[in-house]
């Protein structure tokens, strides 16, 4: 009897141990982290359960096989949601499934940059491997329509800005947003332009703020160079403006304005044709907007670029053909 009694205590002190050493496994599985070398990107997707969760964590090198995942798994029953995840370093499980049961997926930012031209700005959308390209293929037109907009203007009617967006979001639904707020952004500069402006329409100023944003990347500037553009429109002079020749040239500029590119006529050469261009020539952004309705004051006529990002402004011809011997052909 005593050795029957010896052997259950034995088998209880067994039992106990087992039961000790378990509970502090689990304790020690559930409170280290996940993840201690860093934080770690997590795709799930739709129809995703705990067991392919798991195997996605074998696969970053995070988990082996285990009783305690599939014990936890069971218990848990964690209802995953479809997205992407940035998960911080040192999260243990029950934060990093809190996580991915919250619905918080990871944001991802595309920047459309002033001065853009509409080839520029889709040719960066197609390499962009997070979104879903749905308007690859289609052309101008249709990607307008696309847009609910059919028929309309596509170069310059997108704001250049941060967008943020999740994994997987259609390229159609930036551009989208980029339109709506250039609409916006238009509407409100419009509203507050300069009375006295020589244009008649959102379109026109559009056009204005978009040969504004690719003479000159200095903020200060940008009121001085509209300010040259409406006397030159009030007097009836041609605003002989390089990028427009230069966008009317499209791929096939080499980088080298020539004089024959300024004589040669086209729809966007403000050397040959007086006013504005046909279109905008580029994506300006909000700055440029605001200087287009509300130019400086001044009596400059001329500018000529220093080389430095700056330019020199002259109110006679005799004074720009200086600064052009200075700063051009001195150069």
């Amino acid at each position: 009897m005593r050795r029957l009694i010896s052997v259950f205590l034995l088998f209880l002190l067994l039992a106990a141990g087992v039961t000790a050493w378990q509970w502090s496994a689990w304790r020690d599985f559930l409170q280290s982290p996940v993840n201690p070398d860093g934080p770690v990107a997590l795709w799930i997707a739709p129809g995703t359960s705990f067991g392919g969760l798991v195997r996605q964590f074998e696969a970053l090198g995070l988990a082996r096989p285990d009783w305690r995942w599939r014990l936890y798994g069971r218990l848990h029953r964690p209802g995953l949601q479809v997205g992407e995840f940035l998960i911080d370093a040192n999260q243990t499980l029950p934060a990093l499934l809190a996580r991915l049961e919250s619905g918080r997926v990871r944001e991802h930012r595309w920047t459309l940059v002033e001065g853009w031209t509409l080839r520029q700005m889709r040719a960066d959308l197609a390499d962009d491997p997070r979104l879903r390209h749905e308007s690859r293929g289609m052309d101008t037109e249709a990607l307008m329509a696309a847009l609910d907009c059919a028929g309309c203007e596509a170069e310059g009617r997108f704001l250049p800005e941060t967008y943020f967006f999740i994994r997987g979001s259609s390229d159609l639904d930036l551009l989208q947003r980029a339109h709506e707020a250039m609409d916006r952004a238009l509407a409100d500069a419009w509203a507050r332009r300069d009375p006295e402006l020589p244009i008649d329409s959102p379109e026109e100023l559009l056009i204005l703020a978009s040969l504004i944003e690719r003479e000159t990347g200095d903020p200060s500037e940008r009121a001085q160079v509209a300010g040259v553009f409406k006397r030159r429109l009030e007097r009836g002079m041609r605003l002989q403006t390089d990028p427009t020749v230069i966008y009317g040239l499209g791929e096939g500029f080499d980088g080298r304005l020539r004089r024959v590119h300024l004589r040669t006529d086209h729809p966007w050469n403000t050397y040959t044709r007086h006013g504005l261009p046909v279109t905008p020539i580029a994506m300006p952004g909000r700055a440029s907007l605001e200087a287009a309705a509300r130019p400086a004051d001044g009596t400059a006529l001329y500018f000529v670029a220093k080389g430095d990002g700056t330019h020199q402004f002259s109110d006679t011809l005799d004074q720009h053909n200086a600064a052009v011997d200075r700063y051009i052909r001195g150069r």
